[in-house]
C-alpha cells in the first residue's frame, strides 16, 4: 500500500500554491495532490480579479490536456473493434485519401509530391500523421504558405483554440484536406492536429457526435459531469488571462468562447473541467482503465510510441526530454520514468505517476508565455513528490 502524504509536505504543498496566486500573478488556482485514497486540494484565490473566490468546483478551460482525453474515447472504439489502429481514416474521412505532401514544409502549395502512403489510426494518436505544429513555422521571417492558409481557413490547429472560429466538421476537414500535407505520414512528430482530427473521425466511426462519443465512452462511466466542450454555468467558469507587460489582461470572459455550444468541438483543446472531474480520469489509468478502457489500451497510451527519429526536431524542443504515447508525453528516464500526461497551454497540467501511485493537478487560467509551462506547475509537481513520506524518490 502506498505511503501517506506526509503533512509537512502537504504544508509546503500549500506554501507553494499560495506563493504563486496574487492579482499581478494568477489570481486564483486549484491544485491537488492524491495518492492513494488520500487527495489534499488547495483551492486559492478568484476566479477573476477582484471577482469571486475559487471553488473546489471552478470550472477551467483545461486546452491540449483535453488531447488525453481525446486519445482515450478513442482507444475505447479500438477495444471495442470499431477502430483498428492500423486501419487507413480514408475508410471514414475520404477528405484525407490520396494525399500530397509539400516538397519541403515552407514550399509553395503547390509544390508538393505524393505521400507514400495513406494516413493510419495510429498516426493521429501519435501525431505523426504529416500535419501540426513544427517549431520552425513559428521561427519563420515570413508565415509558410501552408500556415497562412490554415489560418485563412479558421482552422485554428496551428496556434491557439478558438471555438468560435472553427467551422462545423465536415466543413473543417474538407479544409484540411484542401491543404498538403506538412510531412510524410510516419514520418515525423508533429503538435496538436491529429486530436482534432481524431474528434472527427471518432464521430464518423460511431454516427454519433463528437460530444455524445466522449460523454458515453468516458465522462458517463467515471463521473465527469463537469467536463464538457462549454459550460452553460459560466459563473463557475476561471477568467482567463494572458501576461503583458502592463499586467494581466482579459484573453477570455467567463461569457465567452466557452460559454456556448461550438461548431466543431476540438478534441485538441476544447474541453473545460474540474479537478475532481480530472482526478477521476487520472484513477482510471491508474485502475488499468477500469470502466473504460482495457489494460491494453492504457498500456499503449502511456508508453513510447515514437522512433528517434520521429521524435527529432520538433518533437525534442516540444517535449523537453519526455517522449509521446497516444495524445499525451511520457516520461521515459530519470526518477519520474513511467510517469505521464499532458498540460494546457490556458494555463493547466494533469501529471499521473503509477509507480509511486500519486496524481498532481494545477488548474490556473493565465496563459502560457513560452512552451515550456511556468513555474507554478513545476513547484507544485516537486513539492507533491516531496510529500510522499518514506520512499521519497520523485
Amino acid at each position: 500500500m502506498a505511503d501517506p502524504l506526509s503533512p509537512s509536505g502537504l504544508e509546503r504543498f500549500t506554501k507553494v500554491a499560495a506563493s504563486h496566486v496574487g492579482s499581478d500573478k494568477i489570481p486564483g488556482l486549484v491544485a491537488l495532490v492524491a495518492r492513494k485514497d488520500q487527495v489534499h486540494v488547495e483551492t486559492l484565490g478568484s476566479l477573476r480579479i477582484g471577482g469571486p473566490p475559487v471553488q473546489r468546483d471552478s470550472l477551467y478551460r483545461i486546452a491540449s490536456t483535453s488531447k488525453v482525453v481525446t486519445g482515450a474515447a478513442t482507444m475505447a472504439l479500438v477495444d471495442d473493434g470499431i477502430l483498428g489502429l492500423g486501419d487507413h481514416v480514408d475508410k471514414w474521412l475520404p477528405e484525407l485519401a490520396d494525399r500530397r505532401v509539400l516538397r519541403s514544409p515552407a514550399s509553395p502549395l503547390d509544390d508538393t509530391v505524393p505521400a507514400l502512403g495513406p494516413i493510419t489510426v495510429r498516426q493521429l494518436l501519435n501525431f505523426t500523421f504529416g500535419f501540426g505544429m513544427m517549431l520552425e513555422m513559428f521561427m519563420a521571417d515570413e508565415p509558410w504558405p501552408v500556415v497562412k492558409e490554415a489560418t485563412d481557413l479558421n482552422l485554428c490547429t496551428l496556434g491557439p483554440p478558438d471555438p468560435e472560429m472553427q467551422p462545423d466538421p465536415d466543413t473543417w476537414i474538407a479544409a484540411l484536406g484542401s491543404l498538403p500535407l506538412i510531412g510524410q505520414p510516419g514520418e515525423k512528430w508533429m503538435y496538436n492536429t491529429g486530436a482534432s482530427v481524431l474528434g472527427v473521425l471518432a464521430a464518423r466511426a460511431t454516427g454519433t457526435p463528437f460530444p455524445e462519443v466522449l460523454r458515453t465512452r468516458i465522462f458517463d462511466p467515471l463521473g465527469m459531469r463537469d467536463t464538457a466542450l462549454w459550460t452553460s454555468d459560466p459563473s463557475r467558469l476561471a477568467t482567463a488571462y494572458v501576461p503583458t507587460p502592463e499586467g494581466l489582461e482579459v484573453w477570455d470572459a467567463p461569457e465567452g468562447k466557452w460559454s456556448r455550444a461550438p461548431a466543431f468541438g476540438d478534441g485538441a483543446a476544447g474541453l473545460v473541467s474540474t479537478v475532481d472531474d480530472l482526478l477521476a480520469f487520472a484513477r482510471m489509468f491508474l485502475a488499468a482503465g477500469t470502466p473504460v478502457l482495457s489494460a491494453e489500451a492504457v498500456g499503449k497510451m502511456t508508453s513510447d510510441q515514437l522512433t528517434g527519429a520521429q521524435r527529432g526536431g520538433t518533437g525534442e524542443a516540444f517535449l523537453h526530454g519526455r517522449s509521446w504515447g497516444f495524445c499525451q508525453s511520457v516520461i521515459t528516464e530519470g526518477p519520474r520514468s513511467g510517469g505521464f500526461g499532458w498540460d494546457g497551454g490556458l494555463g493547466t497540467s494533469w501529471l499521473v505517476d503509477p509507480r509511486h501511485e500519486l496524481v498532481v493537478i494545477v488548474l490556473t487560467q493565465r496563459l502560457w508565455e513560452t512552451s515550456t509551462p511556468p513555474a507554478v506547475h513545476g513547484d507544485l509537481q516537486d513539492a507533491a513528490y516531496a510529500a510522499i513520506s518514506h520512499d521519497r524518490t520523485g
